[in-house]
């Protein structure tokens, strides 16, 4: 069994926000429906031109975003796991993971969701304390 059946859904932060102008947030919107606006525990930083989030512990701690649910989850993931470069040998090589979390939309009710949370030490790295990447 794929490990996509454990959910169809996405939370995204940063690049691959609904109101953001690149190709990579096009071919989300395309491959998927738009469920709502969230958020979930955790920490937002300013990585270089993007963003990066990590989980947290204190329910105060929030990184906003949006939740869609992606069709044809396997090849769509790839796709997007390509993008966040999951196991590439490269210089952003594993810059991140997916995981599944719970976030929760504006109505508080928890979704069982992927994220994209960063994978590297955040000691250097400015917080984006609104925990919203459009209000940096």
């Amino acid at each position: 069994m794929s490990s996509f059946m454990e959910s169809e859904y996405l939370f995204v932060y940063g690049t691959l926000l609904k109101d953001f102008e690149s190709d990579m947030s096009k071919f989300l919107e395309q491959h998927s429906e738009f469920v709502g606006s969230g958020y979930f525990n955790g920490n937002l930083y300013e990585i270089l031109w993007y963003p990066g989030a990590v989980l947290s512990d204190n329910p105060n701690d929030k990184v906003y975003g949006h939740i869609f649910k992606i069709l044809n989850a396997e090849k769509t993931f790839k796709v997007l796991d390509d993008y966040e470069g999951i196991g590439d040998t490269d210089e952003h090589g594993n810059e991140y993971k997916r995981i599944l979390i719970d976030a929760y939309l504006d109505s508080s009710q928890p979704v069982k969701t992927w994220v994209y949370i960063y994978n590297n030490s955040t000691e250097n790295l400015k917080q984006i304390t609104s925990g919203n990447y459009f209000d940096r």
